[in-house]
């Protein structure tokens, strides 16, 4: 993570260059922020437009925010629905169904304690016209893992592209999302992963959703896994996780460990992690 020290010469270069061409920051000149400095703008930045997401089923509104030097977009969800039977038009249907903004900012905490919030965008709670909900860092992508299959776009990179989502699918697997759909992996200009819009995450199941998802894990996201502390976990999701929901998070966390060092013993570690 970049520190205060480390960005702030070039944010206030960025500034100077700003009053002296005599116009905000655009999104492009925002790359050396710090998650502080982007979570800060986030809740107190002005919102000066607004329009809706093109994709989507939660009425995901595309902000844009402004506080005189920086501007920059945010995706904003404040579904919050709640049904003790949820029927969907394929015939299934889900008892105790959520559908909640709180998930992502709760995803977000998850992800900094295991060390994946490099690939999960920042989410903030914020209020906009009475409504409260998630607000997230507007992405730089070029696509999502629909379009990229559809297109049937490789990769330049096979080996680092497999680890990251690896990655995602351990961390899948840890929220337990219910619509793991692949228009929530985004790709950036330069293959970067970020995984999105965890609204249906956080079910209470003791169980893997897919344990087949897990092939491989990396070293460090393992070890971070095994080091996550349930009293940690939830002095920072108690706003927006019920007990049960961090108990089953915990069980899960404990099934994933589990995985893996089977994988260990059966196969060898250089097989397993990376």
């Amino acid at each position: 993570m970049f520190t205060l020290r480390q960005s702030w010469p070039k944010l206030l270069l960025a500034v100077l260059m700003s009053v002296a061409f005599g116009g905000p920051l655009t999104a492009d000149d925002t790359s050396d922020l710090t998650r502080e400095q982007i979570k800060q703008f986030l809740l107190n930045a002005k919102i000066v437009s607004t329009h809706h997401s093109k994709k989507g089923i939660t009425d995901t509104l595309r902000l844009t925010l402004s506080d005189g030097t920086l501007t920059h977009d945010g995706s904003f969800q404040s579904i919050d629905e709640h049904v003790p039977v949820k029927k969907f038009a394929d015939g299934h249907s889900e008892v105790r169904f959520v559908d909640s903004y709180k998930y992502n900012i709760a995803a977000y905490a998850l992800a900094e304690l295991v060390g994946l919030d490099d690939m999960i965008p920042i989410y903030v709670e914020r209020q906009y016209q009475g409504k409260n909900g998630s607000l997230s860092w507007w992405l730089n992508v070029k696509m999502d893992e629909v379009e990229r299959v559809s297109k049937k776009l490789e990769p330049p990179d096979p080996d680092a592209w497999n680890n990251q989502m690896y990655k995602v699918r351990v961390f899948d697997q840890l929220v337990y999302d219910n619509d793991p759909n692949l228009t929530n992996v985004l790709i950036a200009p330069d293959w970067k992963i970020w995984r999105i819009d965890f609204t249906r995450a956080f079910r209470t199941n003791h169980q893997l959703r897919d344990p087949k998802d897990l092939v491989h894990c990396d070293r460090q996201l393992l070890e971070r896994l095994k080091a996550l502390k349930a009293d940690e976990f939830s002095a920072k999701t108690k706003a927006y996780l019920t007990k049960d929901e961090i108990s089953a998070v915990m069980a899960r966390r404990d099934l994933i460990v589990q995985v893996f060092q089977k994988m260990i013993a059966d196969k060898g570690e250089k097989e397993v992690l990376y």
